[in-house]
């Protein structure tokens, strides 16, 4: 590797800190401080995490902020237990789905195949399987996101979807995959970090 490709590869490292913030240091969060998410943070979020790959750039991600008491209230009945009190605190709550319909917006959104739209139409378990993987990738984006910008993140299953869908979304082709606390966590709550599997468990080279 000659000087200039080394000193561009490490131009492009992140710096250790800003790893430690993404991933190291950041934890799911169980507790809230009372502060606010403004309408500009969420879209900052949204608009950093849309970048992220998709197949195709598929994007069947479709999100629902929840900041209202009413709101919240209309989604505790679907909570498991444990998920009530941290979800009625957080400053808000965002319902990630992922939209069925993905593919009508195909032709604008990826114009290098003319037949993208006709790849998934009448094909439902081709359009589940691709709208469930690529909008689960995009809720990884929007947490990577949220704590880039210096958000806590309570992602959470603990919900039932059936009851989610026909609260929020009846009419549509949205599911709900998971839902996210969004806000500014109070670090006395949160529980000791759980042991991570190593490289030589889950890894392996051919």
């Amino acid at each position: 590797m000659t000087p200039a490709h080394a000193s561009r590869k490490e131009s492009r490292r992140l710096q250790h800190a800003d790893l430690r913030q993404l991933f190291m240091d950041a934890r799911t969060h169980n507790g809230w401080l009372n502060t606010p998410v403004p309408d500009e943070i969420l879209r900052e979020i949204y608009d950093i995490a849309k970048f992220g790959p998709t197949s195709m750039n598929t994007q069947p991600m479709r999100l629902l902020f929840l900041r209202a008491a009413a709101a919240k209230e209309r989604l505790k009945p679907h909570l498991a237990p444990g998920n009530v009190d941290k979800t009625m605190a957080a400053p808000v709550t965002v319902i990630i789905g992922h939209d069925l319909t993905f593919y009508e917006h195909l032709p604008t959104q990826f114009p290098h195949n003319a037949n993208a739209k006709g790849v998934f139409e009448g094909k439902l378990p081709l359009i589940e399987m691709t709208a469930f993987r690529n909008g689960t990738l995009q809720g990884a984006y929007l947490i990577i996101a949220a704590r880039a910008i210096g958000l806590d993140c309570g992602p959470m299953s603990g919900f039932n979807n059936a009851g989610v869908d026909a609260e929020f979304f009846a009419g549509t082709q949205v599911k709900s995959n998971f839902l996210c606390n969004l806000g500014y966590g109070d670090h006395t709550k949160i529980f000791d970090r759980s042991p991570r599997l190593d490289f030589a468990s889950v890894c392996a080279s051919l």
